[in-house]
């Protein structure tokens, strides 16, 4: 990263790389983009090629808390400290939706995935998931060039009554199941500390995997039955499901408030204060 990339990045909150269409090999001299939310409310998509700014939006009030593209790269969805969540185009620069259903609450988490059955009776070949710090979460089904998005699910996770505020609590984050097609899964702070996974046409909580404490980051992998779980005890666990016997390791300072797999599900990287390790997988 030069200088100029770097500067422009000091404010920012969060990242999320742009992908490739499936099935598509990058041209020669295509430009890899990443697109960053600013505590001053602003989306701002970068080069990576030729690091500089390429559009700047301003779709929120609020600092951003989450970012993501959607699956095609064709819209970004960005979400803010308020609660608000902002659908915008990168080719005109304009927000084409705001949805205002987890407003009061920060957005703890956003992701897309391309739509795993139609049986979930939503028009649209996208799926989307916002939570919040409130604990809730909602699912909604994208038709981005129809101008469509509808509610599919909205989830409510109990927790005890606590004198802490919710800033202190730690995050509500989902992620979709990549190998368990129509599942979401799910960790927080609640009645107990555990990893849930809820079903989208059942509309239930199919199992539940006990935790050593309550999960402060979460990554699933997209190749194998694996979940990486972050803790404020500096541990990283890997998670094999639906069971079998999990790996903890040390070797973070603080607390391991980002897990990230990469694509291929090799390698995965996590960040506390002051330290990014990149873990490798052997046989994943």
């Amino acid at each position: 990263v030069t200088g100029s990339l770097a500067i422009s990045l000091q404010s920012c909150q969060c990242l999320a790389w742009k992908p490739r269409p499936v099935g598509v090999w990058p041209c020669p001299g295509e430009s890899q983009h990443v697109v960053a939310g600013y505590s001053d409310g602003t989306v701002r998509v970068f080069s990576v090629s030729r690091t500089e700014m390429e559009l700047k939006m301003h779709p929120h009030a609020a600092a951003l808390t989450a970012i993501t593209y959607s699956t095609d790269g064709e819209m970004i969805l960005s979400g803010g400290k308020d609660g608000i969540v902002a659908v915008s185009s990168p080719r005109t620069g304009m927000t084409i939706h705001v949805l205002a259903d987890h407003r009061g609450s920060p957005i703890t988490a956003l992701q897309c995935t391309r739509k795993q059955y139609h049986e979930l009776g939503v028009e649209g070949g996208e799926l989307w998931l916002a939570s919040s710090s409130d604990r809730r979460v909602s699912v909604w089904g994208s038709d981005w060039l129809q101008d469509k998005c509808e509610l599919l699910d909205w989830l409510s996770f109990p927790a005890p009554a606590g004198p802490e505020g919710l800033d202190s609590l730690p995050p509500s984050l989902a992620a979709f199941c990549p190998w368990e097609h129509g599942v979401l899964v799910y960790v927080g702070f609640g009645l107990q500390k555990e990893a849930l996974f809820y079903s989208l046409r059942k509309k239930q909580v199919l199992r539940k995997i006990p935790l050593p404490a309550f999960a402060t980051s979460l990554s699933l992998s997209p190749s194998t039955p694996f979940m990486a779980i972050g803790f404020s005890e500096r541990l990283l666990r890997l998670q094999p499901c639906p069971a079998g016997d999990p790996q903890d390791y040390a070797g973070h300072d603080d607390t391991v408030h980002l897990c990230r797999f990469a694509p291929s599900g090799r390698r995965l990287l996590t960040a506390s204060h002051s330290a990014v390790l990149v873990w490798e997988l052997p046989g994943a």
